[in-house]
C-alpha cells in the first residue's frame, strides 16, 4: 500500500534518472496489478498527479516518459469515470509545442494497452474503450498531420508520429476512407523512397506501413486505402535495388518485410483473380527479387507467405490455378537450393544447430509444404539430372542432395526407376568426396527407406554404405539415424540382418554416437527383433539387454566398493527403448517371450532404484524403464507386481517423486480389471495418497508441484476407468475429490488437463449406462459424491475460468460441466445460478464487468445446450467479460 505514496514522492523529488525511473515503473506496475487498492474518490487525484509528473519530467529521460505514459494509459483504461480521455489530453496539451513529445507517447501506448494481458478490464469495458478511441481517431490523425507539417524533416518527431500512427492502425480503429486521402500516407512513402533516409526513421516508416497493410486484411471493405497502399508499395522496387547497391542490409530487410506483408494482405485477392487489379502478380515478383538477395536472412522473411499460399492452393485444388503459380514456386525452389549451399571453404559436416543450420531446416519444411505445386517426381528428377549431367562443385552437389532429401518421402516409390538409380549412385559415392556431401547423402538414403523396402536387392549395398559411415566419427550419428529409419520401414527384410544389428548394439560405445542416435539404433534393432520367430525372441532380447544390464551391475558393484555414485541413466534409457519397441504378436494362451528376460532384469533395476532413491532424475528414468517393461509384457509381469508396489510405496514415503504415481497409473491400467488385484492396487493408491496430500497441502503446494498433481490425477483417472466401484466405495475418494476441486484453479497445462479429465471421467461413470451390472451402484455413489461436492465444484470451476485459467483449458472445463449437467440437470441449473451470483459485477475502476442480461443469457445457453461444444462456446464468450 505504501508504494503508491513513496513512488509519488520520489517523482516529486526529481533527484536523478534512476530513482525517477524506479518510481515511474513502480507506479505503472501498481496501476496494472493493484488498482483495486485505491478507493474511487482518489482516482482523479492520481490522474492529475501523473499528468503533473510527466510534464515536469519530460526532459529528464525518454524512458521515464514512456513509463509514465504507460501508467496514464493503464489508468485511463481502468478508470470508467474519465470519459473521452483522448479528447481531454489533446485539448490540454495541443498548443504547447514542448508537451508534444509526451502527448504523442501517451497516444502511442494507449491503443497498445487496450489488449494488454496485464490489464483484466473485461470485454464490456474494452468494447466501450475501442468505440471511444474510434470516435476520436480522426482528431488524433489530424494532430499527427499538423505535427509533421511543423516538424518538417526533424527526424525524432517523424519517428514518434509514425510509431503513433502504426499503433492506431494496429488497433484497427482508423477510418480507411479518411486515411486513403490523408497526406500522412504520402509522407510515409516519400520517406521510404528517399535514399538518404536514416536507418531509424526507415524502420519506423516500414513498421507503420506493415501495420497499415495488416489493418486492411479484409481488402473488400477497405478498397480505397487498400489501393493507395498497394500502389505505394509497388513504387518501392527502385528504392530496394538502391539499398542492395549500397549494401544496406537493414533497409533491404525492411523492404522485404513490407513486400511480404503486401503479399499476405492481398493473398486471397491474388488467388481469386491472379493478374487482375490488386491480384497483380508483380507482388510475387517483388518477393522473388528479395529471394535472389545473397543473404539468406532476406528470403527467410517471406517463408510464412509461401507456406500460406501453398496451403490456400492445396485447399482449392484447381489445376488451372496450379499452372499459374507453378513457375513462381519453381523459381523459389531454385533460389532456396542456392541459399542452402555451404561456403566453398566450409570444413566438416553441415552444422544443424547454428543460425544457418536452422535456416536449412526451415527450407526443408517449406519445400515439403509447397512441392505438390511443382510435382515431387518432376522436381526430384530435375535435381538429379543437374548432378548427373553437369559436373557441379561439392557445395552445389551437397545442397541439391539436401533438397532431394527433403522431398524423397513424397515421391511415389512404386516401380520408380529414377529413385532406384539415385539410390544406386549414392551408395557408390567414393570416400574421397567432401565429408559434407557424404553426410547429406547418408541422410538422403535414410529418407529413401521406402524405396529400399520395395527393392530388397538394395538392402545389402545400402547397409554396407551406412556401416562405413557408422565407423567415421563425424558421420556416425547420421548413419545411425538412417539405419534406424531403414529398420522401421523394412522390418521384415531386416530380420535376416538381425545378427549384424546385434553386433552393432553390443559394440555401441565403440562408435562416436550422440545419445539420441545410439537410442535410435537400439529402437531400430528392437523393431526388427519383434519380427523374429517367437522362440528366438527371448534369447535375442536377452543378448540385446545384456550389455546394458552388465553395465548397471558394474556401476552398482563399484558403488558398493568405493562409495562413488555413477550415473546409470544412459543404460536405463537404452533398456527403456528396447522394452518400448519390442512388441511381438503373441496369440492368446502363449507365454510372452519377453517375460523371462524382464523377470531376470528386475533385481538389477530394483537395486539401481534403491541406490539412487534420492535423485529425482535417475528415479524418473528407472520408472520409465519399468513402465515400458510392464507395458511390453502386459499381464505377464504379474510376478513383479507385489515387490514393485512394495518398493514404490516405501521409497515414496521418504522421497515423493511424482513418477511413482505415474508408474502406479500404468499398473492400474494393466491390472485394474483383474478381480484379484483390485484391493492391492487400492491399498497402493491409499499409501501413495497420504504423502501426496501432505506435499500438496503445504503453502503454494499445488503451484509448486504441478507434476505431482498431474500424475496423481492420472492415477485416479485410471482407477475410474478400470475399476470405478472400488475407488468410489473407498474412504479415499472424498479426499481425492476435495483435492481436485482445489486444483481446478491451477494454471498449468498438463496438471489442469489431468484434473479435468479425472472429474469428467468420474462423473461420466454415473452417466453412461454401459449395461454393466454395477451401473445402478455407480450412479448411486456418484450421486452421493455430487451431493457433497457439487456446488463447491461448480463455483470453483466458474471462478477459475474467469480469473485463473487461460482460454486453452476451457474445452476441458466445459466437458466437466457437461457431464454434471447430464447427470442431474435440475440440480446443475441451481448450482450454476449460485456460482454466477457469487461473481463480481463491476471492476474497481467502476466499469460494468457483466450485466444482469449477460448472466441470464449465459445461464440459459449452458443449461439448454444440446452438445458439449455449445457449453464450450458459451464459456469462451462469457469469460472474455473478465479478461
Amino acid at each position: 500500500m505504501y508504494a503508491w505514496e513513496i513512488a509519488d514522492q520520489l517523482l516529486q523529488l526529481k533527484q536523478d534518472v534512476e530513482s525517477c525511473y524506479f518510481a515511474a515503473q513502480t507506479m505503472k506496475m501498481k496501476i496494472q496489478t493493484s488498482f483495486y487498492e485505491l478507493p474511487p474518490e482518489t482516482h482523479n487525484a492520481l490522474r492529475d498527479s501523473l499528468l503533473t509528473h510527466i510534464q515536469n519530467l519530460k526532459d529528464l529521460s525518454p524512458i521515464i516518459v514512456t513509463q509514465l505514459a504507460l501508467a496514464i494509459a493503464d489508468l485511463a483504461l481502468q478508470m470508467a469515470s474519465w470519459k473521452g480521455c483522448v479528447h481531454t489530453l489533446i485539448e490540454k496539451y495541443n498548443n504547447d509545442i514542448s508537451s508534444m513529445p509526451f502527448l504523442i507517447e501517451i497516444l502511442t501506448v494507449l491503443p497498445e494497452e487496450v489488449h494488454s494481458r496485464s490489464l483484466r478490464i473485461g470485454a464490456n469495458r474494452r468494447t466501450e474503450i475501442i468505440e471511444d478511441l474510434a470516435y476520436y481517431s480522426s482528431t488524433v490523425v489530424t494532430l499527427l498531420t499538423s505535427c509533421v507539417e511543423k516538424a518538417g524533416t526533424e527526424e525524432k518527431m517523424l519517428i514518434k508520429v509514425f510509431r503513433c500512427l502504426g499503433s492506431w492502425f494496429n488497433l484497427g480503429v482508423l477510418d480507411s476512407n479518411f486515411m486513403a486521402g490523408n497526406q500522412l500516407l504520402m509522407v510515409l512513402f516519400q520517406v521510404l523512397q528517399r535514399d538518404e533516409t536514416s536507418t531509424n526513421l526507415h524502420e519506423a516508416a516500414s513498421d507503420c506501413v506493415c501495420s497499415a497493410l495488416y489493418a486492411i486484411e479484409n481488402v473488400d471493405t477497405n478498397m480505397g486505402l487498400a489501393l493507395q497502399l498497394f500502389q505505394g508499395v509497388l513504387t518501392l522496387e527502385t528504392a530496394y535495388h538502391m539499398a542492395v547497391a549500397r549494401e544496406d542490409l537493414d533497409k533491404v530487410l525492411n523492404y522485404c518485410r513490407i513486400f511480404t506483408e503486401l503479399c499476405e494482405t492481398f493473398l486471397e485477392t491474388t488467388v481469386r483473380s491472379p493478374g487482375q487489379g490488386m491480384g497483380d502478380l508483380r507482388t510475387l515478383e517483388l518477393l522473388l527479387i528479395c529471394a535472389g538477395h545473397p543473404q539468406y536472412e532476406v528470403v527467410e522473411i517471406s517463408f510464412n507467405f509461401w507456406y500460406r499460399l501453398g496451403e490456400h492452393l492445396y485447399k482449392i485444388n484447381d489445376a488451372a490455378l496450379h499452372t499459374i503459380f507453378r513457375p513462381y514456386i519453381q523459381r523459389l525452389l531454385h533460389c532456396l537450393a542456392r541459399h542452402c549451399q555451404l561456403d566453398p571453404d566450409h570444413e566438416g559436416i553441415p552444422e544443424d544447430t547454428d543460425d544457418f543450420g536452422e535456416f536449412r531446416m526451415r527450407v526443408s519444411d517449406l519445400v515439403k509444404d509447397v512441392i505438390f505445386l511443382v510435382g515431387s517426381m518432376e522436381c526430384f528428377s530435375q535435381l538429379y539430372s543437374t548432378l548427373k549431367e553437369g559436373n557441379p562443385s561439392w557445395e552445389v552437389t551437397e545442397a541439391v542432395l539436401f533438397i532431394m532429401a527433403a522431398i524423397a518421402k513424397s515421391v511415389d516409390p512404386e516401380n520408380n526407376p529414377t529413385l532406384a538409380e539415385v539410390l544406386q549412385q549414392v551408395v557408390l559415392l567414393p570416400e574421397t568426396v567432401h565429408i559434407a556431401v557424404r553426410f547429406t547423402s547418408i541422410e538422403l538414403v535414410g529418407e529413401m527407406s521406402e524405396v529400399v523396402d520395395r527393392n530388397p536387392r538394395f538392402l545389402d549395398p545400402v547397409l554396407n554404405y551406412l556401416m562405413k559411415g557408422l565407423r567415421e566419427q563425424p558421420l556416425a550419428s547420421a548413419a545411425a539415424k538412417s539405419i534406424h529409419n531403414i529398420c522401421s520401414v523394412c522390418r521384415d527384410h531386416m530380420a535376416q540382418h538381425f545378427q549384424g544389428l546385434l553386433d552393432i548394439a553390443r559394440a555401441l560405445d565403440t562408435f562416436a554416437l550422440s545419445t539420441e542416435a545410439a537410442v535410435g539404433l537400439l529402437k531400430g534393432t528392437a523393431l526388427v527383433l519383434a519380427r523374429l520367430p517367437l522362440e528366438k525372441i527371448a534369447e535375442c532380447l536377452s543378448d540385446l539387454c545384456a550389455v546394458q544390464v552388465l553395465a548397471l551391475k558394474k556401476l552398482l558393484s563399484e558403488e558398493s566398493t568405493n562409495g562413488k555414485s555413477a550415473d546409470p541413466t544412459v543404460w536405463l534409457d537404452r533398456l527403456a527403448v528396447i522394452f518400448r519397441h519390442t512388441n511381438p504378436i503373441v496369440e492368446n494362451g502363449q507365454t510372452h517371450p519377453c517375460q523371462k528376460v524382464i523377470q531376470e532384469i528386475w533385481p538389477v533395476l530394483s537395486d539401481t532404484l534403491n541406490t539412487h532413491q534420492a535423485d529425482n532424475r535417475i528415479v524418473e528414468r528407472c520408472c520409465r524403464c519399468l513402465r515400458f517393461a510392464v507395458r511390453c509384457v502386459g499381464k505377464g509381469s504379474a510376478n513383479l507386481l507385489q515387490p514393485l508396489v512394495t518398493q514404490m510405496v516405501s521409497v515414496y514415503q521418504v522421497y515423493p517423486h511424482s513418477c511413482f504415481l505415474y508408474l502406479g497409473s500404468i499398473l492400474v491400467d494393466e491390472y485394474g480389471m483383474e478381480e484379484g488385484c483390485r484391493q492391492g492396487l487400492l491399498d497402493m493408491l491409499q499409501a501413495l495418497c497420504m504423502p501426496t496430500f501432505q506435499l500438496l497441502e503445504m503453502q503454494n503446494g499445488l503451484r509448486n508441484h504441478p507434476d505431482t498433481v498431474d500424475d496423481l490425477f492420472r492415477l485416479a483417472t485410471r482407477f475410474v476407468q478400470r475399476s470405478p466401484v472400488t475407488l468410489l466405495s473407498s474412504s479415499i475418494i472424498v479426499h481425492i475429490i476435495q483435492c481436485a476441486v482445489a486444483a481446478a484453479s491451477l494454471d498449468h497445462r498438463d496438471a489442469n488437463c489431468s484434473v479435468m479429465k479425472f472429474m469428467r471421467d468420474l462423473i461420466h461413470t454415473g452417466v453412461s449406462n454401459d449395461h454393466e451390472e454395477d451401473f445402478e451402484l455407480r450412479k448411486q455413489l456418484i450421486g452421493q459424491a455430487m451431493g457433497q461436492h457439487g456446488q463447491q465444484l461448480i463455483t470453483q470451476l466458474m471462478t477459475s475460468c474467469c480469473f485463473c485459467l487461460p482460454p486453452y483449458t476451457l474445452p476441458d472445463v466445459a466437458e466437466v460441466l457437461w457431464e454434471v449437467m447430464l447427470f442431474d440437470r435440475p440440480t446443475f441449473c441451481r448450482w450454476l445460478e449460485n456460482a454466477l451470483k457469487a461473481l463480481p459485477k463491476e471492476t474497481s475502476g467502476g466499469a460494468v464487468t457483466v450485466t444482469h442480461k449477460q448472466l441470464t443469457d449465459f445461464h440459459k445457453q449452458v443449461t439448454s445446450a444440446e452438445e458439449c461444444k455449445q457449453v464450450c462456446w458459451a464459456i469462451r464468450e462469457f469469460t472474455r467479460l473478465y479478461r
